[in-house]
């Protein structure tokens, strides 16, 4: 794996990359195809994009192979191109979802308190100005 701060051809396909999930009506039809293969008329009833927009979008996750199609007579099934869609998906409605659902770490912890010294316990107001 590349860290993206070694290799700025990495970071632009990466912000390419998730160019395609950052358009609200995609988002929304990957959402759905997370739950498996559907039709045009069955992405349309639920997410109410509407035909033209959703045509539309479609063609664009079609172009940038996050979404792969099968034809049956003449429907049109749309899927995830592949698992890595999927996991790109669920963790965005993990993070951002109605309700979070993935833990967030914080990238920088704080360092942990210093253990008390053995004699921490001085008595009266110089306590404070021991130095460790």
């Amino acid at each position: 794996m590349t860290m993206l701060h070694k290799s700025k051809e990495a970071a632009i396909a990466a912000t390419e990359k998730l160019k395609i999930f950052a358009q609200p009506q995609r988002l929304m039809i990957l959402s759905v195809l997370l739950s498996g293969e559907f039709t045009v008329t069955e992405i349309d009833e639920a997410t109410a994009i509407g035909q033209p927009a959703l045509s539309q979008q479609l063609a664009a996750l079609r172009r940038a192979d996050v979404v792969d199609t099968r034809r049956d007579g003449k429907q049109i099934f749309y899927r995830l191109a592949n698992e890595m869609v999927g996991a790109c998906v669920q963790h965005i409605e993990g993070l951002f979802g109605e309700t979070p659902t993935l833990p967030v770490t914080p990238v920088t912890a704080k360092a942990p308190a210093p253990a008390p010294a053995e004699n921490a316990a001085l008595p009266g107001a110089a306590a404070f100005a021991k130095v460790f």
